[in-house]
């Protein structure tokens, strides 16, 4: 049965109730990023993402926590506290739109959920931002530390056949671009990746990019500037690379298995359940939640909430079946 286009204007999208009185504590939604207001907003960032201290991050002793220089790129490694032998590991970019964040303050959350848990090391990787880094810097310091990773894996005690590209927002859509680097260089080859609200389009043109608009925490205009800021001329270019955004690849053949979830309630929802379609149609093999509801950033803005809480035992059921599988991994 052939269904007709949707043509109605777009209206605000269902916000989950615990998401809404989240966000309405905050103050609501942000106003939008802007060029001339991105210099104090990473200023702002900078002091609201304090980078803990390595002693922070062991928490009493439950993880161990080391900062390394990985051929020129800051990484730094954790693993829960006597965990033995070689463990499967995390390469995990963190978000904040390439202009943001950094590798040390989203770890105390990935440690509590995956980490610990599952009996994973963890490997953060603070790859530089934007303006000053514009693509494909923060990609080939990705690169980099993963070629680094498998080089010296016996020292950092991981098993080099299974690490797991993982990010949020930016790191998602940098360990999708990663996948595909690999994959046209023949290697190393991840076991995985973890694609969590990824940021994979710059074109900005979907519906849900024009639907989230004033309604989400990160909307179409500050994405535009993100986005402007870590291409420069080459935002919207026709034939920018899929390295620089992993929307505009053409063949997503070859790569390894994907988890991607989204929410239904941000900008990025379309692009990244467009991923997911691509990767099907490619016979790649994908597993897409939409959370309903769900504004970007989630299970940070309400990280007890029930949808919050039931993503991060989905993203853990994916990694514990993937885990599990022998034969595949790192080569080359």
């Amino acid at each position: 049965m052939e269904t007709e286009p949707y043509t109605a204007p777009y209206t605000a999208p269902y916000l989950d109730p615990e998401q809404a009185a989240a966000l309405a504590a905050r103050g609501g939604v942000p106003a939008p990023l802007t060029p001339d207001g991105l210099a104090a907003w990473q200023r702002r960032d900078a002091e609201r993402r304090p980078r803990p201290t390595l002693r922070q991050l062991a928490d009493g002793g439950r993880f161990e926590a080391v900062a390394h220089d990985a051929d020129g790129v800051p990484v730094v490694t954790a693993r829960p506290a006597g965990a033995d032998g070689a463990l499967p590991a995390l390469l995990y970019l963190h978000g904040g739109g390439l202009i943001g964040g950094n590798a040390y303050a989203v770890l105390p959350r990935v440690l509590r959920e995956s980490a610990e848990p599952l009996g994973l090391a963890v490997l953060s990787v603070d790859y530089p931002l934007a303006p000053a880094a514009r693509y494909p810097a923060p990609l080939h310091a990705c690169r980099t530390a993963l070629r680094w990773a498998v080089r010296e894996a016996a020292a950092l005690r991981i098993d080099p056949r299974r690490i797991v590209l993982a990010g949020k927002s930016a790191g998602g859509g940098l360990a999708a671009a990663l996948a595909l680097l690999l994959r046209d260089e023949g290697g190393p080859a991840p076991l995985g990746q973890l694609l969590l609200s990824p940021m994979l389009d710059d074109r900005g043109t979907t519906p849900s990019a024009r639907q989230a608009a004033g309604h989400d925490t990160w909307d179409a205009t500050s994405n535009a500037t993100a986005w402007q800021a870590a291409l420069g001329p080459l935002h919207r270019a026709p034939d920018l690379p899929p390295y620089a955004a992993p929307a505009r690849a053409r063949d997503l053949a070859g790569l390894p298995p994907a988890y991607l979830e989204v929410g239904s309630a941000e900008t990025f929802r379309d692009e990244t359940t467009a991923y997911a379609h691509a990767l099907w149609q490619a016979g790649g093999h994908a597993e897409l939640h939409v959370w309903p509801g769900a504004p970007h950033g989630f299970d940070t803005l309400a990280p007890t909430a029930a949808i919050s809480r039931t993503a991060a035992a989905a993203r853990r059921d994916w990694l514990r079946r993937l885990l599990g599988r022998p034969g595949a991994g790192m080569g080359g």
